[in-house]
This record gives structure tokens, sequence and C-alpha cells, in this order.
């Protein structure tokens, strides 16, 4: 059997809404996502120099950010009142904050058994909303990646 394409609509990504300091954590998942990037921006240096052989140079990282941008659609839960999605509410909320205050959690993993999964603490940069009167309600943030994410057993693989 030949290799089968990885679907990016496979990644889940969770708020941990737990309350500040709890020892244990409670991850949310952010529903409504149609769009998913995680990457890095990578600081990197010229490590050049008069020994490298037959003129080739070099360049190391010297530091690595990683971010989350991520898209989707506001959804209600009730048809009547309004019940906004919670993972959703809690970047919203995030979003709004600034400083040490503004800081969360968050775990990104694939739901089809491959092993990508991970955590870290970021903030909220970015979100936005509205859109055109014909358009279904939009929203987009990145997630600003604090010090390295950590990879963490798949929750879907790992019991």
């Amino acid at each position: 059997m030949g290799l089968r394409s990885l679907l990016a609509k496979d990644w889940r990504l969770e708020v941990d809404t737990s309350d500040p300091g709890a020892a244990q954590e409670v991850w949310t998942p952010v529903r409504g996502l149609s769009k998913f990037e995680e990457t890095t921006d990578d600081n990197v240096e010229d490590d050049g120099d008069f020994d490298d052989e037959e003129g080739w140079g070099s360049d190391v990282v010297t530091e690595r950010k990683w971010k989350i941008e991520a898209e989707g659609r506001r959804k209600r839960t009730d048809a009547v009142i309004f019940t906004a999605d919670p993972g959703q509410e809690a970047i919203r909320k995030a979003a709004r904050k600034v400083g040490y205050g503004a800081y969360i959690r968050v775990r990104w993993y694939r739901r089809d058994g491959a092993p990508d999964a991970y955590k870290g603490t970021c903030q909220v940069s970015e979100f936005t909303k509205g859109g055109e009167k014909t358009d279904l309600e939009p929203f987009s943030f990145t997630l600003l990646g604090s010090h390295a994410a950590i990879e963490i057993p798949n929750p879907v693989v790992t019991p």
C-alpha cells in the first residue's frame, strides 16, 4: 500500500479553562475552526568564517519562537439565547488582556493518530471578528508562544 496524505482538518486546538493556579488543567476545544497553522519564527545568524572550505558559508539558529494562526466561524449553542462556544470565548477574552494576566495555556494535536501533540503558554494577538453583511461571522487570531512548546503524548492515542 502506498503512502496517504494527512488532512489539515485533523488538527484540534484546546485552551485550558481552569481557574488560575488550579492543580488540574481543564482542556476545552476551540470549535468552529476552518484554518489552523503552526509556524516558527527563527532568528538566523551567519556562522561562517575564513576557515569554511570552498567558499561555503554556515548559518545557525540563535532563537526560535512558535506561533499558531487560526480562523473560523463564530457559532452559538442555542437558537434563542446566545451561548458562545466556550473555547472561542476563552480565546476572545484573553485577546482583551495585556501583561502577565494575558497568558493562556493551549494544546494542539492531530486527531488521526499521528504522534504530533504539543502544549505551551502563549498570548493572543490580533483577534478579529466582523465582516461583510452577507458573511457568516468570522474570527481569526494569532497565538504567540512564550518559551518552548512541549511535546506531549497525543491525547487521542494515549488513554
